[in-house]
C-alpha cells in the first residue's frame, strides 16, 4: 500500500491510489504526492511511536489519578511518601512525551 500526502494541507492517505479529495481541506487528487518508500517507512514508524506516547499518556493519567486519590487519603507518612513520588514522576514522563510528540509533529512525524 503507498501513502499519499496532500500538498495543500499535509494530509496522509494509505491507498493504492490518492483519493479523488483531500478529505481534510478538499483539494483534488492532483494535489496529492506519493511518498517515496524511505519517507513511508518513516511514516509508519512514526506512526507506531506516536501510538506509543499516546497509550502512555493514558496510563500516565490514571497513575495521576491514583496518586491523587491515595494523597487524599492520607493514611500515613510512608503512604503519602509513595504517592507523592507517584504523581512527580509520573508528571515529569507526561511532560516529557508530550514534549516529543510536539517535537514529532514540528518534524512532520506525525499522520
Amino acid at each position: 500500500m503507498k501513502i499519499w500526502q496532500c500538498s495543500v494541507c499535509g494530509y496522509k492517505y494509505d491507498g493504492d491510489e490518492p483519493p479523488e479529495k483531500c478529505p481534510k481541506c478538499g483539494a483534488p487528487k492532483e494535489k496529492f504526492v506519493e511518498l517515496s518508500a524511505d519517507q513511508a517507512q518513516l511514516v509508519q514508524r512514526a506512526r507506531k511511536s506516536n501510538n506509543l506516547h499516546i497509550a502512555l499518556n493514558s496510563l500516565l493519567e490514571q497513575v495521576l489519578d491514583v496518586a491523587a486519590q491515595g494523597i487524599e487519603d492520607n493514611l500515613d507518612p510512608g503512604c503519602l511518601i509513595v504517592f507523592k513520588n507517584a504523581q512527580e514522576q509520573a508528571w515529569k514522563l507526561r511532560q516529557m512525551s508530550l514534549a516529543e510528540i510536539a517535537t514529532h509533529v514540528a518534524k512532520g512525524k506525525w499522520s
